[in-house]
């Protein structure tokens, strides 16, 4: 089912009460302009051939006349009164997308290069492409060769899984083969544990039909396959596949957006369903052909004001009047807001938002965390404590998110990654004051410009500072100094690790 499809499908009146106005609209408009005809044809006691050349456009029954855009404008305002809608609000703290698991197929015949630079290097460009589309979503990594191997759990950040991407080449694949049934059941077992219902994403360059019957088996998540063969190139697997959206690799990003849209559908058809989040009012679209049709009245002849008054009645709406410009003529600081908050915007969105549970996360998504903390304050639920907690996490306030998590969990035991958070808020304060006893030498040093503190709250052993090395190279080595002399080449730990796993699958299944 295609999101249009879902739209169509949740379309419905926020207000239907107001539908009545259409009627009445049809009604006044008919009685105008049928009062217009007849005075038009009325002979005023001129003799037939001299009223027809005096008469200037004879067709006055059929032309367009003042009546008419006034009562299309009225029509639309009335409707837009109704509030039609097809979609609820989205919870300011839950991704606006599916989860989704990315499985790559890392093979020698992915390295061909009859679509440049390399039909793997270009799969790898399409799923960071996809990441930024999917910016805060949650999304997976598997690659397969002969074995299925899972690179980067469910996470929110694409900085995250980049590097282990970039790592990734037949090479470093413990077994030859292609065994996309065994990459997919691994992705499905993902998926399972999440809240929201998401879907797998296939970049490969060939399937063989006997893994498509198991992709496409009963209950099997929702699967969109990108295909990394040159145009023109079929596959029988890819052809097998008779529910699968299957999307060929195009230069554009449209490829991408089709596939976000595939995957997205059920995610939102489970949305819809969230009796929790309130409808979203779509009727102010409305409002700007109203307008337009509203500019035919300063024409000559046009002009009705009874009719503007009534406009100006359906346009009202209870709220503080404001001026900063046209926008306001027609939407709400809130949907103001929430329009800079899709195209990413999030400081002007904290400047519009007016309520205080978006606006608070509005400022955590552009890094103001204390300034979120601080609007978030004024609203006692559990979604305000649970993004404080982030906040105070964000800025390496352990204890203070510690105690947001705990906050957030009381007000709702239930709420969404509350305990998982809390759980690893707990961590980070007993690693902290654990590194704190550990280097307790009983000195007492001084703290220096390039020395970093972490908080003590707990009081327990000294404060951790690492010591900037002294002029000469004498001293100790910074963090940054230490990290640089560590091996990060992802290939490498990659292939240990792929190749210990593939180890254990054979004695896995022996013990079973």
């Amino acid at each position: 089912m295609s999101e249009i499809s879902v739209a169509l499908g949740a379309f419905h009146f926020i207000r239907p009460l107001a539908l009545v106005l259409v009627p009445a609209i049809l009604i006044l408009w008919w009685l105008v302009r049928r009062a217009r005809v007849r005075r038009d044809n009325t002979a005023d006691g001129l003799a037939p051939h001299l009223r027809a050349a005096l008469t200037v456009g004879s067709a006055g029954g059929t032309r367009v006349q003042p009546i008419d855009g006034v009562a299309a404008g009225l029509i639309l305002l009335a409707i837009g009164a109704a509030g039609p809608t097809w979609s609820r609000l989205p919870d300011p703290f839950v991704a606006q997308s599916a989860p989704v698991v990315v499985v790559l197929e890392v093979t020698p015949s992915m390295e061909e290069t009859d679509i440049a630079p390399s039909r793997l290097e270009r799969g790898k460009q399409k799923i960071r492409d996809l990441l930024d589309l999917r910016a805060g979503a949650r999304t997976a990594l598997v690659a397969y060769a002969g074995t299925p191997h899972g690179v980067v759990p469910m996470t929110e950040d694409p900085a995250v899984m980049t590097p282990y991407l970039e790592g990734l080449a037949p090479g470093i694949m413990p077994e030859d083969g292609a065994n996309a049934a065994a990459a997919f059941a691994l992705a499905s077992d993902l998926l399972a544990s999440e809240d929201a219902p998401g879907g797998i994403l296939l970049v490969a360059d060939g399937l063989d039909p006997a893994d498509a019957r198991a992709l496409e088996a009963d209950g099997a998540p929702d699967l969109a396959v990108l295909s990394m063969l040159p145009a023109g190139t079929r596959d029988r697997g890819f052809d097998s596949l008779s529910r699968a959206r299957v999307v060929a690799v195009t230069p554009d990003d449209g490829d991408v957006r089709t596939i976000d849209q595939a995957l997205n559908a059920a995610y939102r058809r489970a949305m819809l369903e969230d009796g929790d989040q309130p409808w979203d009012d779509r009727g102010h679209l409305l409002a700007w052909p109203a307008a337009l049709l509203a500019l035919l009245w300063f024409r000559r002849g046009w002009t009705m004001r009874w009719a503007a008054l009534v406009a100006v009645g359906l346009m009202a709406a209870p709220g503080p009047a404001h001026a900063d410009g046209l926008a306001d003529l027609f939407f709400t600081p809130d949907q103001q807001g929430r329009r800079a908050f899709e195209r990413k915007e999030f400081g002007r969105a904290a400047e519009l938002f007016v309520d205080p549970l978006w606006r608070g996360y509005a400022l955590y998504r552009d890094g103001q965390y204390p300034a979120a903390v601080e609007v978030l304050t004024r609203v006692e639920t559990a979604e305000a404590a649970f993004i404080q907690g982030m906040a105070f996490i964000k800025s390496r306030a352990y204890r203070d998110g510690e105690r947001a998590f705990q906050t957030a969990l009381a007000r709702d035991p239930h709420y969404p990654n509350v305990a998982a958070n809390l759980a690893v808020a707990r961590e980070i304060v007993a690693y902290i004051e654990t590194a704190r006893e550990q280097s307790d030498t009983g000195e007492e040093t001084g703290i220096g410009a390039d020395d970093v503190v972490f908080d003590n709250e707990g009081n327990r052993g000294a404060e951790t500072d690492m010591e900037a090395p002294e002029e000469g190279g004498g001293g100790l080595l910074t963090t940054d100094e230490w990290m640089r002399t560590v091996d990060t080449r992802t290939g490498d730990f990659l292939r240990q690790r792929f190749a210990i796993e593939a180890a254990r699958r054979p004695a896995a299944g022996e013990s079973g």
